[in-house]
């Protein structure tokens, strides 16, 4: 069972439901979730997808099997609060996956916010996800090509982690 939050419109979900996984999405954006599930309906998957902020969400204890934040940028003042909360619904021994901005991606036209407290370190993922074994936590630049506001060389972190 995976949970993508900020999934916007739908694109892992459903390529995660075409290759088997039981997805549960979640964004702020109606738009995006009707985008998602018309997508999910041209490949003949299903994926549950609902609409709300994720700061008010309240995903069930213990429910998935991984979580991945992927490009999911929050502001500081909930960041943490949001991390903690994904925390607890994901299984022990469950899998993170994230992938978003570093802090050096500032002024890049390649994509992802333009606010320096918007952009991710590793150590702050670590800070936030303290009750897990980082498998991976590295620093890279990818090239992206994911349409008009998303291309070029981008500078971002990539972690796996287990929640113990």
């Amino acid at each position: 069972k995976l949970l993508l939050p900020a999934e916007g419109e739908g694109r892992n979900a459903v390529f995660a439901a075409i290759v088997g996984w039981d997805v549960h999405a979640i964004d702020m954006s109606e738009k995006g979730r009707k985008k998602a599930l018309m997508l999910a309906s041209e490949n003949k998957v299903s994926i549950k997808y609902d609409v709300c902020p994720i700061q008010d969400c309240e995903p069930t204890e213990n429910e998935y099997d991984v979580i991945a934040l992927v490009y999911a940028h929050f502001p500081p003042h909930i960041r943490t609060i949001i991390h903690q909360k994904l925390s607890k619904s994901l299984k022990p021994g469950g899998t993170l996956l994230i992938e978003a901005f570093n802090k050096t991606q500032l002024g890049k036209k390649s994509g992802g916010p333009q606010a320096l407290e918007l952009l991710y370190s590793i150590d702050e993922m670590k800070s936030d996800f303290a009750g897990f074994e980082f498998i991976e936590a590295t620093e890279t630049t990818i090239a992206l090509s994911e349409g008009e506001y998303h291309k070029g060389a981008a500078e971002i972190i990539r972690i796996i982690a287990l929640k113990k």
